[in-house]
């Protein structure tokens, strides 16, 4: 048998860890440079017609607040196995973002969570990232169905409230049905072990988490002089979410994504298309691409474990 010696893993460990983030920063060159709906002459001059210090710190502190409540979403929930700090589920949230940036939705990002802990426990944080995941895209299905309705859609809010319904009623019938491997019967029994304190906590936080990016958004169409009703934006901004995040995609082509929804539903609203790409490019890169670049860093001090 081949054994490979301790200083040979640690420089294999070294060349993936470098491979993730180069691969990670690449998609992203891709994406800005090869974006042909930026024009970047006028992408320069608006920037510099609207930026202020304090507008621009406005936007930071949304996005620090966006991750800030997804991290402490992660913490909570991993204290169902064991406490970690806040800067252990910084490290873990992050660093796992960047592994998930080029898979498809995120798929990375649970495998990158579990390398954190030891093998035994990988079932079992691949499970609390799909609870973490999934109380978010129920919000998102949730306002999304009452934007639809709020913006007149409603073959769209009873096609996809009768396709819920029957799935949840053939899940029920049917006990086999499987969710990333877990059948339906024990995804809800390893749901209600997890004590309720956890899980409203995790509603709140997720809650909060979508209030967030979503007003975010608002606000950066108002910087940009979309005069629109409050009601009529968020709902739009509602239906966007929802419909760009029931597609597949990859974290590096989400603004290309919600960017595409986006001009459909806020064109019909008369906003201009251009206005519309570089909001939903600037959320990407506030949301996304910072992010990385910090979880860059916890992929390069990631130490795994020889277990």
């Amino acid at each position: 048998m081949i054994t490979v010696s301790h200083k040979a893993k640690q420089f294999i460990v070294f060349l993936i860890k470098l491979l993730i983030v180069t691969a990670a920063f690449y998609f992203i060159y891709q994406q800005l440079v090869n974006n042909d709906k930026l024009d970047w002459e006028k992408f320069t001059a608006l920037v510099k017609e609207k930026a202020s210090f304090w507008g621009i710190l406005f936007l930071l502190v949304f996005s620090f607040a966006n991750r800030f409540f997804e991290i402490v979403k992660w913490q909570n929930l991993v204290s169902f196995l064991k406490p970690i700090s806040l800067g252990e589920a910084t490290k873990q949230v992050l660093g796992s973002l960047t592994a998930g940036i080029f898979t498809p939705n995120g798929l990375g990002e649970y495998a990158g969570k579990a390398l954190y802990f030891d093998k035994k426990k990988t079932k079992k944080i691949i499970f609390l990232n799909l609870i973490c995941n999934g109380i978010q895209m129920i919000l998102t299905i949730i306002f999304g169905t009452i934007g639809l309705l709020i913006l007149g859609y409603l073959k769209w809010a009873l096609t996809i409230t009768v396709t819920s319904f029957l799935f949840l009623l053939v899940s029920f019938l049917s006990k086999e049905i499987k969710i990333k491997g877990y059948s339906i019967e024990k995804l809800l029994r390893k749901i209600n072990e997890i004590p309720k304190r956890i899980h409203n906590k995790n509603n709140v936080l997720a809650l909060c988490r979508y209030l967030i990016f979503s007003h975010q958004y608002y606000f950066l169409f108002l910087a940009f002089d979309v005069d629109l009703p409050y009601l009529t934006m968020m709902a739009t901004i509602a239906t966007v979410y929802f419909l760009a995040s029931s597609l597949p995609s990859f974290q590096f082509l989400d603004f290309a994504v919600k960017g595409s929804v986006a001009v459909f539903f806020f064109g019909k609203l008369g906003v201009n298309e251009w206005t519309v790409v570089f909001i939903s490019t600037l959320m990407w890169f506030l949301n996304v691409v910072l992010p990385v670049g910090i979880g860059s860093y916890y992929v390069l001090k990631f130490k795994p474990k020889w277990k």
